[in-house]
């Protein structure tokens, strides 16, 4: 089955260029090429294309407003953004609006054209780079909320079972009783989710809770 493409760019080059890639495969077909967000909205009714391939920064409308549109007026369409940035911010905010796809415009064909066939398969597909970013900033933000949700004190506590002190080493040396360094570290297990202190140890480590 022949996949319909259009394309939504301002610079020529892009959009000649991506034409004349996808022009190769002979299950792809690019119905149309868009050089503004207003002009695409006006006449892509009568293209209906599958995929959309929509530039991120156009002159007359944003990214996230005009996709938006699109995906109103014809929710049928499968969005993949187009774009020369990564920044995560971005891509969430795209991919929560209904984008199913997300390219950097340095992508080589074999990437482009896989993006294209997973999306109009129903998938999502991600540059790789732009991939790794997610993950990064997911496992960023899982530490900075594990950070915050410590106590000062349970940091102290932490970082001192870390380093092998047994729990009246802990008391002696923060001047706090020995059923006080017991609470800290049963609500330390709790909130790292660790069974015994060997987990709790591993657990500050990945999450680089202690120095």
């Amino acid at each position: 089955m022949t996949i319909k493409i259009a394309i939504t760019d301002d610079h020529p080059i892009v959009a000649n260029g991506l034409k004349k890639i996808l022009d190769d495969f002979a299950n792809i077909d690019v119905v149309a090429v868009y050089t503004t967000g207003n002009d695409m909205l006006k006449e892509v009714g009568a293209s209906l294309p599958d995929v959309m391939l929509l530039d991120m920064n156009l002159p007359d409308l944003e990214g996230p407003d005009l996709a938006r549109q699109l995906l109103k007026k014809f929710p049928s369409i499968k969005i993949i953004v187009l774009t020369s940035s990564d920044v995560t911010v971005q891509v969430k905010k795209m991919l929560q609006i209904g984008c199913q796809g997300y390219l950097l415009k340095d992508s080589d064909d074999k990437t482009i054209v896989q993006a294209i066939e997973t999306v109009y398969g129903g998938g999502q597909f991600l540059s790789p780079v732009i991939q790794q970013q997610l993950v990064n900033d997911m496992f960023r933000t899982k530490n900075q909320k594990q950070n915050t949700l410590l106590t000062r004190r349970e940091k102290e506590v932490l970082q001192l079972i870390t380093q092998e002190y047994t729990n009246q080493e802990i008391a002696d040396k923060l001047f706090i009783s020995l059923h006080t360094v017991d609470n800290h570290r049963s609500s330390l297990l709790q909130k790292l989710d660790a069974k015994n202190t060997a987990g709790l140890v591993k657990k500050a480590i990945e999450n680089g809770l202690v120095e």
